[in-house]
C-alpha cells in the first residue's frame, strides 16, 4: 500500500468522495474533516435533516437494512470509501459491495463480527486470546435460565444484534430472566433467537481505547493504540468521558485528581443510576500512582492491539483502515496486587465517548478517522491537556426544532466548548449535544463539563 498522492475536486470529475452510511454527531464531525481536506461528502440515514446531511455535499434518506437500497446508492455514487457510522446496516450487502470492489471501512467482515456480539466474544476470547467475562449463549428461554444459574446472579442478558445498550438487562435473580430474555428479542437488530448471558464485573471504571489502523512508513497497515479514554455510565449509554485516564504528575508520581470511577460522587452527580448502584469501587477518593497507571495502560494497549489485528487479519496479511473504539472494564486491584483488564466490545469506527478528543487530543478520533481512511501519514497523535465531555439530553419527547438557552452562560465557564447537534426532533433522552471542557486535571474538566451541560440541558425549549 502507498499513501495517496493527490485529492481531487468535491462535484467535478476526480473528486475524491466518502459515503457516510449513518449522518448522525459523528458523522457530522467525520464529514467535516473531510471537507477540510477537500473531500466529497455523502450521507445516507433513515430519517431527514440528520446532523451529518447539515454539512454534506448530498443526502439519501433510506431504512439501510434495506440491502438494495444501500446497493443501488453505492453503484450510483461509486464512493472512494464506504464508511459505515451506526450499525443499523445491512452487512451482507456491505460483503458483496466488497467483494464488487467497493472499499468498505474498516472492512466488510469486521463490520458483520462487531455488530454480532456471539461472533465478536468468540473471536476476542477464542481466537484473539483476550481476558473477557464469563459468557454463555442461549437460544431460547429455557436455555437462558439455565444459563444464567451457571454462570450466577447478578448477570448481564444482551441481544446477539444490538448496541448503546438496547437490548441488555441486568439480571438479579431468576424471576427477571423472561423479560430480560422478552427484552433481547424485541430490541435485538436483525431477526436472531440467540442472546448472550455475561457475568457481571465489578469494575472500577469503563475504558475506550481508540485503536488507529493507518498506513505506516513502509506501506503497511499498523495497528496503534492511542491514550485510553475514562468513562463511567449507568444505563448502556455514553454520558460522561474524560482523557487522559489517569491524570498523572510526574513531580508526586500520582494522580493530580483523586478517583472518581464507578459509585464514586462525582459519578452520582454526572449520571445516577436509576435502579441503584450495583457497588462501589474501592479507589473512590484515593490518588492513582505512576507504576500503577502504567501498568494498566500496557495492558489495555494490548487487548485492544490484539482484538483489532484479528478483525483485520487475513491470508495476505491486515487488510482494513479506520479507528476502532474498545470498550474495556478495568479492576484496578487491590494495593501490591497486579490490575486486571476485561474485553467488552469493539465498534468499528469512532465511539462516542472518544467525542473528548475534539479538546484534549491534536487530532481528534474522527479527523484521525478520515486521514486513516484515505491513506494519508499519520506520524504521531498527542494528548495536548486534561479533558472531558458530557452529554446534553432532551428531556421531553416528540418536539420539533427545540431551542438551546443557557448557552452564554455555559460559555461563560473557561475552558469550555459546545457542540449542538442540530437535531431536528427530539425523544426523552435523546443526545442533543456535548459539552467539552479542559482544564489542569480531570476531575476539574469534568465538574465543568458536568456544569455546562447542566446548564444548556436545563433551559432547552421544547416546541
Amino acid at each position: 500500500m502507498r499513501f495517496r498522492d493527490e485529492i481531487g475536486t468535491p462535484l467535478f470529475e476526480g473528486a475524491t468522495k466518502i459515503l457516510l452510511l449513518g449522518a448522525g454527531e459523528l458523522g457530522k464531525e467525520i464529514a467535516i474533516e473531510a471537507q477540510r481536506l477537500g473531500v466529497e461528502v455523502v450521507t445516507v440515514d433513515r430519517y431527514d435533516m440528520p446532523p451529518a446531511s447539515h454539512v454534506a455535499h448530498r443526502h439519501y434518506t433510506v431504512n439501510m437494512l434495506d440491502g438494495k437500497a444501500l446497493k443501488a446508492i453505492v453503484r450510483r455514487e461509486r464512493p472512494d470509501a464506504v464508511v459505515p457510522e451506526i450499525e443499523a446496516i445491512n452487512t451482507d450487502a456491505l460483503l458483496e459491495l466488497e467483494e464488487e470492489g467497493f472499499f468498505v471501512v474498516p472492512n466488510a467482515r469486521a463490520v458483520r463480527i462487531t455488530m454480532d456480539r456471539i461472533l465478536l466474544r468468540r473471536l476476542a476470547a477464542e481466537e484473539a486470546g483476550v481476558s473477557t467475562s464469563k459468557y454463555m449463549f442461549a437460544e431460547s428461554l429455557e436455555e437462558l435460565e439455565e444459563c444464567c444459574e451457571k454462570l450466577g446472579y447478578p448477570c448481564l442478558v444482551k441481544a446477539q444484534m444490538s448496541s448503546g445498550g438496547l437490548g441488555s438487562t441486568v439480571v438479579t435473580d431468576r424471576s427477571m430472566v423472561k423479560t430480560a430474555y422478552e427484552r433481547a428479542l424485541r430490541e435485538a437488530r436483525g431477526f436472531s433467537r440467540q442472546v448472550i448471558v455475561e457475568q457481571l464485573i465489578d469494575f472500577d471504571v469503563e475504558v475506550t481505547v481508540l485503536t488507529l489502523a493507518h498506513i505506516d512508513s513502509s506501506g503497511k497497515v499498523a495497528v496503534t493504540p492511542l491514550e485510553p479514554v475514562g468513562h463511567v455510565r449507568s444505563t448502556g449509554h455514553y454520558h460522561v468521558s474524560w482523557q487522559p485516564l489517569f491524570d498523572i504528575d510526574p513531580s508526586t508520581g500520582l494522580s493530580k485528581s483523586s478517583f472518581e470511577g464507578y459509585g464514586g460522587p462525582m459519578h452520582l452527580m454526572e449520571d445516577p443510576p436509576v435502579d441503584g448502584l450495583k457497588w462501589r469501587s474501592k479507589w473512590n477518593g484515593k490518588r492513582i500512582d505512576a507504576d500503577r497507571a502504567r501498568v494498566v495502560k500496557e495492558m489495555l494497549s494490548e487487548i485492544a492491539k490484539k482484538v483489532v489485528t484479528k478483525l483485520l487479519e487475513t491470508k495476505e496479511g491486515l487488510r482494513g483502515l479506520g479507528i476502532f473504539g474498545c470498550e474495556i472494564f478495568v479492576k484496578l486491584g487491590d494495593e501490591g496486587e497486579k490490575p486486571q483488564v476485561f474485553f467488552n466490545e469493539v465498534s468499528p469506527r469512532p465511539h462516542d465517548t472518544g467525542m473528548v478528543t475534539l479538546a484534549t487530543q491534536d487530532q481528534s478520533e474522527m479527523a484521525l478517522h478520515v486521514r486513516a481512511i484515505l491513506g494519508l501519514p499519520i506520524p504521531e497523535v498527542k494528548v495536548l491537556t486534561c479533558g472531558a465531555s458530557h452529554v446534553i439530553l432532551a428531556k421531553v419527547g416528540s418536539a420539533w426544532a427545540p431551542k438551546y438557552g443557557g448557552v452564554s452562560e455555559a460559555l461563560k465557564i473557561p475552558g469550555v466548548q459546545l457542540r449542538l447537534f442540530g437535531k431536528p426532533v427530539t425523544y426523552v433522552d435523546r443526545r442533543m449535544g456535548i459539552a467539552l471542557a479542559i482544564a489542569d486535571s480531570v476531575n476539574e474538566a469534568r465538574s465543568k463539563a458536568l456544569r455546562a451541560a447542566h446548564t444548556v440541558e436545563g433551559a432547552i425549549k421544547y416546541g
